[in-house]
């Protein structure tokens, strides 16, 4: 079985939770309340996106292939572009549509401890850093075309939910880093994949938190 096959599998149930999790249910029949989405594009733009880009950076650093150097080094561009844009998007949209306005809050602690995985993964190997970025590549590729097709159309999130999607051209970078994940899968040591795989395993559940977060929105005790 091909490495990024496996992954999947082991996706499968964490992304299916994700996908019915309130948060993004809410988004697509316009039932969220606004204060949740405020805070996901604050915590998302103003901490996850930039830490993500940084470990893509330490990752990329420790590629020993200049192929692989040069994917994720194309990713961390597109990582803070796509903050940008939706952090700007956001800004433009809140107002009229009644929304809270984002701001520049610290981290959260749920997003605190993400960001740490991130930095602590592509830290500690080549291998930790694949595995650990690649869930947000693919939970974010299914989400996201999850809600272009099934939100309710001029529901309240609906200019949203199409700015948030990456693109079409957003599948030919996933399939990239499958297809790395491939590679390493045959590549690497048995203890190797079995970092990659483990790293994995957290990082989907990092995906599943923040949603949670998103929608409690918790914050530091006092």
């Amino acid at each position: 079985m091909l490495l990024s096959d496996q992954l999947k599998e082991l996706a499968a149930p964490v992304l299916e939770k994700v996908q019915a999790h309130p948060f993004w249910s809410g988004l697509r029949d316009g039932s969220l309340p606004g204060e949740s989405l405020a805070y996901f594009v604050e915590q998302d733009t103003g901490h996850l996106l930039p830490a993500y880009a940084r470990a893509l950076a330490r990752t990329a650093a420790a590629a020993e292939a200049d192929a692989h150097t040069a994917l994720l080094g194309r990713s961390i561009t597109g990582t803070l572009e796509a903050r940008d844009r939706l952090r700007q998007k956001y800004a433009e949209w809140a107002e009229g549509a009644g929304l809270p306005v984002a701001g520049t809050p610290q981290a959260s602690p749920v997003t605190h401890a993400h960001c740490a995985f991130f930095n602590a993964s592509s830290a500690a190997s080549f291998t930790a850093g694949v595995g650990a970025l690649l869930p947000m590549v693919w939970f974010n590729f299914r989400v996201s075309d999850d809600l272009l097709e099934r939100h309710t159309a001029g529901s309240r999130y609906a200019e949203w939910i199409e700015a948030y999607h990456p693109g079409a051209g957003y599948g030919y970078a996933v399939r990239a880093f499958l297809g790395l994940a491939d590679e390493l899968g045959e590549s690497s040591s048995r203890a190797g994949r079995d970092r990659l795989i483990e790293h994995f395993r957290t990082g989907i559940r990092h995906e599943w938190a923040f949603a949670e977060a998103a929608w409690d929105r918790p914050e530091w005790p006092v």
